[in-house]
């Protein structure tokens, strides 16, 4: 049985400000109307003995992540919870554990949530190319068939031939020059590092135990002292203590064991905003314009507009990425650079760097209005429930006033109908909220965020 785990860890920060780490681009409606997670989902649909897929991802993505196998009409407890950050091979690690508990002849295929593949079948022939490698004990991975000489990806060296679909990896190679990218390409021996495998469970966690035993160990103890209440939350120490890796530098790399199935299927980890320049219909001009925009004499450019209309006049080659609280403005060819923003925006301590201007929680949404430097105003939208949901206590001061509906809310031994007052919370209170009807609950929040 081929048992999908779908890695959703990654923060997108070069598609900021759209995709920020609490609302990363997996979990967005990047490419079409359907978010990456969700399309990561159907494309597994018509896989031959293949189980509901599992999906690992940070603690605070918990109820997204949920939300989206439900939607998607699959058991939404198939969550596997990371503390904190590890990379790749901790994240596969924690999975196999679970995978193997449950079938320990099971096969694990690893997918980032956040890749685009436009040929399903392609993709499909390849999974059962490398299940078949996977029976035999190998580790496999997807080598896309390069379209350019791209500096941005790793490649797979490919060595000798194993049968008409699968070869042995001769080597990883890093990010090359255009140089090197342009003379891997011309001579048909190279592709691209996906990031994408297949491989038995045990025979992945025999090879980390041998590759990286410190990992190894700290994975298995995160798993066997995780909560296990709904998903699965690993142990925050124990999976702490783990070194980060990714599966290439961990595993793949060393092992003697690893193949490769070319794959050519349309392929993209939309890693930047040029990449979706590249995957959308242009217009005459060779342009992708999203959402409410005008463009006259524009060319070459990526024009997406969230929250307002965008105008542009007699630019070129542009990404123009518009939100309710942030602006990129940017070269298309430098569009993998974004990050650099980010960084500075983090140092700065600016808040647009982490979350987005409307917040989607388990309870409902947080929507930031408006912000002084000493003050914040926030609408915080409570959805109907039949019971009462808890709001996470704020680190300082907050105000409450309700704006639409009722109810009532609890916070130490503070009872107040919210509809009729107002409630002045204390820092480090986590707020109890029963919506008294069937709309939902809009209060405005104060917090005074100076002393």
């Amino acid at each position: 049985m081929i048992v999908p785990v779908i890695l959703s860890g990654g923060s997108g920060t070069r598609l900021w400000p759209l995709s920020r780490p609490r609302q990363p681009k997996q979990l967005l409606a990047m490419v079409d109307e359907r978010t990456m997670i969700r399309a990561t989902f159907d494309r597994l649909q018509g896989l031959p003995d293949t189980a509901d897929p599992w999906v690992v991802c940070n603690v605070e993505h918990r109820h997204l992540v949920a939300g989206e196998l439900a939607a998607a009409g699959l058991p939404p407890g198939n969550v596997i919870l990371e503390p904190v950050g590890r990379n790749t091979a901790p994240a596969a690690a924690a999975a196999a554990l679970i995978v193997a508990e449950q079938d320990p002849t099971g096969l694990m295929l690893l997918l980032p949530a956040d890749h685009v593949i436009t040929d399903d079948s392609a993709f499909h022939q390849a999974v059962v190319a490398c299940a078949e490698q996977a029976g035999r004990g190998k580790l496999a991975t997807f080598g896309i068939v390069p379209e350019y000489p791209e500096t941005g990806y790793g490649y797979i060296e490919v060595g000798e031939a194993v049968n008409d679909e699968v070869a042995i990896v001769a080597a990883f190679v890093e990010k090359p020059d255009l140089a090197t990218a342009e003379r891997y390409v011309a001579g048909g021996n190279h592709l691209w590092n996906s990031g994408m495998f297949l491989f038995s469970a045990t025979r992945y966690l025999d090879e980390l135990a041998r590759l990286a035993p410190e990992m190894a160990e700290a994975v298995r103890a995160a798993v066997g002292r995780a909560d296990r209440a709904g998903a699965i939350t690993l142990d925050a120490g124990a999976f702490s203590a783990s070194p980060g890796d990714s599966i290439d530098f961990a595993v793949m790399e060393h092992t003697d064991s690893a193949v490769v199935v070319p794959l050519a299927a349309g392929w993209s980890d939309v890693g930047s905003w040029a990449a979706l320049w590249q995957l959308a219909v242009s217009d005459s001009g060779d342009n992708v314009l999203v959402g409410d925009v005008t463009a006259v004499d524009v060319t070459g450019s990526y024009l997406r507009a969230e929250s307002r209309m965008v105008a542009a006049l007699g630019v070129a080659n542009l990404v123009v990425v518009e939100t309710a609280d942030a602006v990129l403005v940017a070269s298309r060819e430098r569009s993998q650079e974004v990050k650099a923003i980010v960084d500075r925006l983090v140092a700065a301590g600016r808040e647009e760097a982490e979350q987005p201007h409307r917040v989607t929680e388990q309870w409902g949404t947080s929507q930031r209005i408006f912000g002084s430097g000493a003050f914040t105003l926030r609408l915080l939208t409570v959805e109907p429930t039949p019971f009462a949901v808890s709001i996470p206590a704020g680190d300082r001061p907050r105000t409450w006033i309700c704006a639409a509906g009722s109810g009532m809310v609890e916070f130490g031994s503070e009872s107040v109908d919210i509809s009729t007052t107002s409630a002045a919370i204390p820092p480090g209170v986590v707020v109890g909220v029963r919506p008294g009807s069937e709309t939902a609950l809009e209060i405005i929040e104060l917090t005074r965020d100076i002393d």
